[in-house]
């Protein structure tokens, strides 16, 4: 099963068709750090985190993970751990999971970049928003759309960009 994301504002999956938003910059075969754009490709889907104390504990069927205060994925490209989740309460190497906003309450983790070549750009989600503003190089849906995804994706369901 492929997820498609063609253009800015559409995300397809089987019958479905939800509205989206990606990246401020738009779609990008050459993506680098902090460029605000999405990674053209086609990618898997690795893992599913959630915050279990505000959306419980999903049905999927990709692995899963919770949320908890520590989890943060590294965004520093002079880290050895680049690219990857990290415990940590450092802000500096690190973008938080457990954030007081609800845009991590679910996040799908894809696998790009995951030769954690420096500066190709790190922390690729598929997130929820409520306001479709753009963002710094995810793909973000609403909450009752991403639970509708939730129920479509398997193991080996792979997202298309571009």
């Amino acid at each position: 099963m492929i997820i498609h994301v063609p253009n800015k504002n559409t995300l397809i999956i089987d019958d479905f068709k939800f509205k989206c938003c990606i990246g401020k910059k738009g779609l990008n075969y050459n993506k680098k750090e902090g460029d605000y754009s999405t990674p053209k490709g086609l990618f898997k889907l690795k893992k599913l985190y959630f915050r279990k104390d505000r959306v419980g504990i999903p049905r999927c069927k990709i692995k899963k993970k919770v949320i908890t205060k520590n989890i943060a994925w590294c965004d520093n490209p002079s880290d050895k751990r680049y690219n990857q989740e990290i415990q940590t309460r450092n802000k500096n190497l690190t973008e938080y999971l457990y954030r007081r906003d609800y845009k991590y309450d679910y996040l799908i983790t894809i696998d790009y970049n995951h030769n954690k070549i420096p500066n190709k750009g790190s922390a690729i989600f598929i997130h929820l928003t409520d306001n479709y503003k753009s963002t710094a190089g995810c793909i973000a849906l609403k909450k009752k759309d991403f639970e509708i995804l939730l129920k479509l994706i398997k193991k080996n369901t792979k997202i298309k960009i571009g």
